[in-house]
């Protein structure tokens, strides 16, 4: 049998694992992946991701590769693994793809969504998917503020401490606030694309949001900790459950 490289895309939810990358005594969702294709296949692989996504972040299109030979289709052996998955991890697709795809170098850009419920009123049954602000907000000057992170921007202040990178420059494609109301609560979705992500960078950026949000700040303090690249200047980071990796771009054409 021939070995292929394997392109797939990954829902799941985040609620109960420590986050994508395999960890010593942990249930994660690479550990269960390559767990699943082993059982599958017979095979040892390691299955690469698009991002390491933190515990109780969840993925609506996390793309994933593998390299293993298989007598079954695609489309059998994909089935095949989410029958050895847990029921909050599904594999959507999977197809062969070139020998040299990385889902990680060949990214031109990703989408990720934070969802915040804020007060008064809150939906008890999203409580592990959205962010459980306390305090009403002001999404006008929250729009506003956005603006501000449209475009190629040194993110340091939005970065976790001690975080390892060689550039701390990324480009903001788009960054959209929406709202909408179910179960009498009140939710914002936040959607934001860039060519790149340090580590907390989405859910540092809605927490600055939020300061800005409540009144606490005014929109073009933004513009101060930009310039001020000290993480301890922006808002605080969001919480994990209200994150979502939607989908990730290659640029490919129809």
């Amino acid at each position: 049998m021939t070995k292929h490289t394997y392109r797939g895309k990954l829902a799941y939810d985040g609620t109960k694992y420590a986050g994508w990358q395999v960890q010593p005594n942990q249930r994660t969702i690479q550990g269960l992946m390559e767990t699943a294709v082993h059982n599958v296949t017979g095979k040892e692989v390691k299955v690469i991701s698009s991002g390491r996504t933190d515990a109780g972040v969840h993925a609506h299109g996390q793309v994933i590769s593998f390299k293993v030979d298989s007598e079954h289709s695609p489309d059998v052996l994909c089935r095949a693994i989410n029958a050895h998955t847990p029921f909050d991890i599904y594999l959507r697709s999977l197809e062969i793809t070139r020998d040299d795809f990385h889902p990680i170098r060949d990214a031109v850009s990703k989408r990720y969504r934070y969802l915040m419920q804020p007060g008064p009123v809150m939906d008890p049954l999203s409580l592990k998917y959205a962010w459980s602000h306390p305090k009403t907000v002001d999404l006008d000057a929250m729009c506003t503020a956005a603006n501000y992170f449209i475009g190629e921007h040194d993110f340091a202040s939005f970065e976790a401490s001690k975080s390892d990178r060689k550039t701390t420059v990324r480009n903001i494609f788009s960054l959209d606030l929406m709202e909408h109301y179910a179960h009498d609560a009140r939710f914002i979705k936040i959607d934001i694309r860039a060519d790149g992500f340090l580590y907390n960078m989405v859910r540092n950026i809605v927490g600055s949001l939020s300061r800005v949000g409540t009144g606490k700040q005014k929109p073009e303090w933004i513009l101060e900790v930009f310039a001020a690249r000290d993480r301890k200047r922006a808002g605080q980071t969001a919480p994990a459950e209200g994150l979502y990796l939607m989908d990730v771009d290659y640029g490919e054409t129809e």
